[in-house]
């Protein structure tokens, strides 16, 4: 038997009646989670929950657990602490224009216009 000619034995490929049903959604979803969340804690922000489990961690002295929360809110925090703020001059963003004409010039074949 050669590699093309492979035996079928009834594994893999499609079965009559599987996967999901057309129309069919998820069975959790994200906006039922945060609206059975809302109905358990009287409309507590999950933030709110967050924090307050973290500090139950802490003071339980639950060395592990305080870790994984603060792993969890400094990735959720970090990007937005870590932003730079960049400002450019008028000379500078005048010489970024020209370099950035040229290349286009370059690339293209097309002169680009003085004065714009």
């Amino acid at each position: 038997m050669t590699s093309m000619e492979k035996k079928k034995n009834g594994h893999g490929g499609a079965r009559k009646g599987a996967g999901r049903k057309p129309g069919s959604r998820d069975q959790v979803t994200i906006r039922g989670l945060l609206e059975t969340l809302d109905k358990k804690t009287g409309g507590q922000d999950y933030e709110e929950l967050l924090i307050e489990d973290f500090l139950e961690a802490r003071n339980r002295g639950d060395t592990q657990l305080t870790m994984k929360y603060h792993n969890l809110i400094l990735n959720k925090v970090m990007s937005s602490l870590a932003k730079i703020e960049v400002s450019d001059s008028q000379d500078t963003i005048e010489a970024k224009q020209r370099a950035f004409a040229d290349a286009l010039a370059r690339l293209t074949g097309v002169e680009p216009q003085e004065g714009k």
